[in-house]
């Protein structure tokens, strides 16, 4: 998949470089502020099941 995609970015191998840390910090942002807050109500990390 890796190799699929480095094929079909635009350029030569800086602007490839570039063209995908761009998209890399997208993806982040995009799952950082629109995806985890939403399943945030769905994963309960603050109850433990753990008793000494």
């Amino acid at each position: 998949m890796y190799g699929w995609l480095w094929r079909r970015l635009p350029g030569n191998t800086v602007v490839r470089l570039l063209t995908a840390t761009v998209l890399v910090a997208v993806a982040a942002a995009v799952l950082w502020y629109g995806v985890f807050p939403l399943l945030e109500p769905l994963v309960t990390l603050d109850e433990v099941t753990v008793t000494r």
